[in-house]
């Protein structure tokens, strides 16, 4: 599409050349073909009349057929130029005049806030953890048009060069908290740079595509370095075995007795088909269930009557004893593991990340990929039947999809499917947008990297919160009792309240787990609360 500026530029061109061209035709014209001899002066004066319409008289009539259609010719094209200059010069200006002017630097009070330089679809699940904080945040876009859009739309941007020393100074990085940094891995870094020239106690954290690149960020100057994609693969490879990972709760220094750990719920489990409440977990277990994967959407807490299917990944606490009764309950009928039970279709980081995994565990797999690499032992489409067929997924019990190409995940899914209606089918996602497609096509589980990513950003920026903030939806935080002291749990309503669930206490340096409807929280405790952000907000406003 033409610029506006570059539009002006021809539109201008053309109306001076063509004056110029009718000025001196016309001042042949009188000469040759009326015998009138005129000035080369009245004759641009002729020409601006006629185009602007104000009219003329003093020459006309005009005798001659020739300079009639010269005359004909200055009317229409005129007329013509003058209602282009509508679109061309009077709307744009009027939309200017009228349209929110982006701004280019934030209040100058500002601080404590995040800048952010993103061009990705990561920014959803940052913002959303940076908001449930009450974390102020603001976008620098280089791009007008962008910038304006997103200003208009969540008024939490402006128009500046991030790698320029001027555009960081007017986001007000001095002041500011974090830097976080994910456009691609070159840029990334020359605005590392940049922003060390400005502060360089500013703690800064960037992404990397490529996981052998972090360390030229790290030169430059970033304080952490995400790289999602090994993380990825690492999940996906938990996802298909069963393993129950990660262990969240000693990352939030909660006690080594005290757990909140993802469980994937394959098919075979006796678990399906029950809702939460049939499954009696609590019970049966002594785990809470403080979350659940529905086919991609996250329900915090669940309800009773969610009904638990193949592809179900629940997020609960408990200590090593409940953890460990809670697998043995959920996992499906054991059998030995060989060669195909798990197919790796992909082997780049994601699907390196996964066999490493996978290898860790000492699990058997067969590795699918159209590259002919040492580490490959199928090449072949991940979308041809008799590729997958080669790698034996008539005997796999699971398959781990790590393309990077989320339009041929849908079809290898639908491929997949067709070929093993009882296999587990772990997908990658590239964007999350895509992320029900997969599903509707047939997988069990899909992890989107946009989302990863984003909640990695959200853990590493928020660190200096009392929270627990992962790659999934749920915060697990340490607060004071407050107002509920002297409360039992059942008493406070604490979930029906505020959605949230206290899954531990801790009392005198210990933490208990075993928590029923009447335990009564006392003066000095501390709880360990598991909610989505606005829920561990609300509880905060609503106790403390």
């Amino acid at each position: 599409m033409v610029s506006r500026r570059r539009q002006t530029a021809i539109y201008l061109a053309v109306l001076v050349g063509s004056m110029l061209a009718f000025t001196a035709i016309y001042w042949y014209g009188m000469g040759a073909f009326e015998d009138r001899s005129v000035t080369v002066l009245h004759s641009l004066q002729v020409v601006v009349e006629t185009y602007t319409t104000t009219g003329y008289g003093s020459d006309s009539p005009w005798a001659s057929e020739q300079m009639n259609l010269v005359v004909i010719a200055m009317d229409l094209l005129g007329t013509l130029l003058i209602f282009l200059a509508l679109p061309v010069l009077l709307f744009p200006a009027l939309q200017d005049a009228l349209a929110t002017a982006v701004p280019t630097s934030v209040d100058s009070e500002l601080s404590d806030h995040v800048v952010i330089v993103s061009r990705t679809d990561r920014l959803d699940p940052l913002l959303s953890e940076l908001g449930s904080w009450d974390v102020e945040h603001v976008l620098v876009e280089p791009d007008r048009e962008r910038a304006l859009e997103r200003y208009e739309a969540e008024g939490d941007a402006i128009h500046a060069q991030p790698d320029e020393i001027e555009g960081l100074e007017a986001a007000n990085l001095e002041s500011a908290r974090a830097l976080v940094v994910d456009v691609e891995d070159r840029i990334d870094a020359s605005i590392v740079l940049t922003a060390r020239e400005i502060d360089e106690s500013v703690r800064i954290v960037s992404v990397v595509e490529e996981p052998d690149r972090a360390a030229y960020h790290e030169l430059a100057g970033a304080d952490e370095v995400v790289s999602p994609r090994p993380l990825l693969g690492e999940r996906l490879a938990g996802l298909v075995t069963t393993a129950i990972t990660p262990d969240l709760g000693e990352a939030a220094g909660l006690g080594e007795d005290f757990h909140v750990v993802e469980l994937p719920v394959p098919r075979d489990s006796e678990l399906v088909g029950k809702t939460i409440a049939e499954s009696g977990l609590r019970e049966r277990a002594g785990v809470n269930v403080v979350g659940a994967w529905f086919r991609g959407d996250f329900e915090t807490p669940p309800p009773p009557d969610a009904r638990i299917t193949s592809g179900t990944v629940l997020l609960v606490t408990g200590s090593d004893d409940d953890i460990h009764r809670l697998s043995e309950l959920s996992t499906g009928s054991p059998r030995p593991y060989t060669r195909g039970d798990t197919i790796v279709v992909g082997h780049g980081e994601v699907g390196k990340a996964v066999t490493s995994a996978l290898a860790e565990e000492g699990l058997p797999y067969t590795v699918l990929d159209v590259r002919d690499d040492p580490d490959v032992d199928v090449v072949g489409e991940a979308t041809d039947p008799e590729a997958l067929e080669r790698a034996g997924i008539e005997n796999a019990t699971s398959l781990v999809l790590a393309i990077p190409e989320d339009e041929e995940t849908e079809f290898a899914t639908l491929v997949a499917r067709d070929a093993s209606h009882d296999l587990n089918v772990a997908a990658r996602a590239d964007q999350a947008r895509t992320v029900r497609k997969i599903y509707r096509a047939g997988a069990d589980y899909v992890l989107s990297l946009d989302t990863v990513t984003g909640r990695m950003l959200a853990s590493t920026v928020l660190e200096d919160e009392d929270v627990l903030a992962t790659d999934t939806q749920v915060e697990v935080v340490r607060i004071s009792a407050g107002t509920l002291a002297g409360k039992t749990l059942e008493g406070a309503e604490i979930r029906s309240q505020t959605g949230c669930t206290v899954v531990a206490i801790e009392r005198d340096d210990e933490v208990v787990t075993d928590l029923g409807p009447d335990f009564r929280i006392q003066p000095g405790d501390d709880l360990i609360v598991a909610g989505t952000g606005p829920g561990v907000n609300a509880f905060t406003d609503r106790y403390e």
